[in-house]
């Protein structure tokens, strides 16, 4: 199963903040500039469904989670859900 991986990629002297999104195989990427129209997640959100297109993915629902480098994006595919029972009450 792929997913997809994407980072927020800081300012530079010649180039603004952009996020990038990869596939988990690194083969393909898609980079954009930030915009500061949205938040977060949105901006992260945006450059996953550009690299979604660009690869002609299909599925109609993808499922976020937060990384150590910004969000890996997932297609849900008859995906099981479960609640970790070690998790304290403010983490659900």
């Amino acid at each position: 199963m792929q997913y997809i991986k994407t980072k927020y990629l800081g300012p530079t002297n010649h180039r603004g903040s952009r996020v990038k999104a990869v596939t988990s195989y690194g083969e393909t990427s898609v980079t954009m500039s930030w915009d500061i129209a949205l938040d977060s997640f949105e901006n992260h959100k945006a450059v996953a469904l550009a690299l979604i297109s660009k690869l002609d993915w299909g599925g109609e629902r993808y499922y976020a989670g937060g990384s150590n480098t910004g969000y890996v994006f997932v297609a849900g595919h008859g995906f099981t859900s479960f609640v970790n029972p070690n998790a304290t009450e403010n983490e659900h």
